[in-house]
């Protein structure tokens, strides 16, 4: 198995993430781009102490957007990094630390 930070980079917390956690107890991570969804359930099983309470992993992968710079004749375009998020879904009762600080 990889390493774990580079499966999971950082947990997505946003509005649509926290409503998701509230309502049917899904977790959003940003995922390494080479990371499959076995890898990454054992992951979280791993770095959050969850023994077998991941019962779902969903993945999705987003281009990166042609953004333009400068105006005239010097305009350029460079393309934004890809990204994979990974939406895993846990057991209920089964909590994440992580999310519940702030």
């Amino acid at each position: 198995m990889k390493e774990l930070h580079r499966i999971i980079l950082s947990p997505k917390m946003t509005e649509k993430s926290e409503k998701l956690k509230e309502k049917v107890n899904q977790y959003c991570f940003e995922v390494g781009l080479e990371a499959n969804k076995i890898e990454i359930r054992q992951a979280v099983e791993q770095l959050f102490d969850l023994k077998n309470k991941v019962l779902n992993v969903q993945t999705l992968r987003t281009e990166g957007k042609l953004k333009r710079r400068g105006r005239g004749r010097n305009v350029k375009y460079i393309r934004r990094a890809e990204r994979k998020k990974a939406i895993v879904t846990l057991v209920p009762g089964a909590v994440i630390s992580v999310f519940d600080q702030g």
